[in-house]
């Protein structure tokens, strides 16, 4: 397939069918969004923390550098806004609600997976000792020696939230996506070397590792919680692509599975109407037809259009003497 068929596929005229085909996708994914609604929500495990544990989780307590209404920004709306400048160059819709069903299928899988994971585990952040105590006097006479905090209840239930970082898994699996995309788009492993190519697909990377440093410099997390967070979202990210695309490194991975699906069956279809039409004509037919054709010549005798092989003429030549 060449890139320039992608031009027959347009939300006009393909559109509602895409639609009606994926219509429980979509379903799934507004209940993937509920569910991460939920778990966002709810507390998170309160786990026991000790006096001597305190030693580490004594860092100060600082706003985010990279704010949480930010991150839908990067790593869903700004792939979003690529996605369509591609379409308007090739007009292909397949590749337009693919490219956001997949984006969408992994933040909000990761999101579901993160925050699961958070709730569950309930590590202390950093800077949890602040958040405990934010007059700096520790108090310690819970069961077993645990914390009795006495902070904000909003600040003590997002102390409870850090392993795996947020922040990291949502920026590497939109990020990510984007760069999976972008790497079959431009056909980065096209084996001529061209380096301006992988610069492009890694800026996105790129991106998404320095904001999982702005939260270790921030003290909301541990690298731990940085390293595990940035795998989930790269992890989800692959899959969710290769559910829609081949892989980058695919002769076919400029498009998606559904647009070279459609073009068989487009395919396949004119052929089988073609040769059901009883006024056509092969072509090739026509042409045997037409060498086929005499004429005369000057003594009144016929010759084909096309001389015969000289073999032939010499046996017509033997039988005439």
């Amino acid at each position: 397939m060449r890139e320039i068929d992608l031009g027959a596929h347009t939300i006009k005229s393909h559109g509602a069918r895409v639609a009606r085909t994926h219509m429980h996708d979509w379903i799934i994914l507004l209940l993937l969004a509920v569910i991460e609604g939920v778990l966002f929500a709810i507390h998170p495990f309160y786990r026991f923390v000790g006096e001597d544990m305190m030693t580490d989780l004594k860092y100060p307590l600082k706003d985010n550098t990279v704010p949480i209404w930010a991150v839908p920004i990067y790593a869903v709306l700004l792939p979003i806004v690529v996605f369509l400048l591609i379409y308007f160059r090739r007009r292909c819709v397949y590749d337009l609600h693919h490219g956001i069903l997949g984006l969408l299928y992994a933040v909000l899988i990761t999101g579901v997976i993160t925050d699961a994971i958070k709730v569950a585990t309930g590590r202390p952040r950093p800077d949890f000792f602040w958040r405990c105590f934010p007059d700096g006097v520790g108090n310690f006479t819970g069961p077993w020696g645990d914390v009795v905090c006495h902070g904000l209840k909003s600040d003590i239930k997002e102390g409870h939230k850090s392993f795996p970082s947020g922040h990291t898994s949502w920026s590497f699996a939109g990020l990510g996506f984007l760069s999976f995309y972008l790497s079959g788009k431009i056909k980065v492993f096209d084996r001529r070397g061209h380096v301006a190519k992988v610069c492009l697909v890694l800026l996105p990377l790129l991106v998404a590792s320095l904001v999982a440093v702005s939260r270790v410099s921030d003290y909301w997390h541990h690298w731990q919680d940085v390293f595990a967070g940035g795998l989930i979202g790269l992890v989800v990210a692959s899959i969710c692509y290769l559910q829609f695309f081949p892989p980058p490194y695919n002769d076919d991975g400029w498009g998606p599975y559904a647009y070279f699906k459609a073009r068989e069956e487009s395919n396949a279809n004119s052929n089988m109407g073609h040769s059901m039409n009883p006024l056509h004509v092969d072509i090739r037919e026509t042409h045997v037809a037409n060498q086929q054709t005499t004429r005369p010549n000057g003594n009144n005798a016929y010759m084909y259009e096309d001389s015969p092989p000289s073999s032939t003429l010499d046996g017509m030549e033997s039988g005439r003497r």
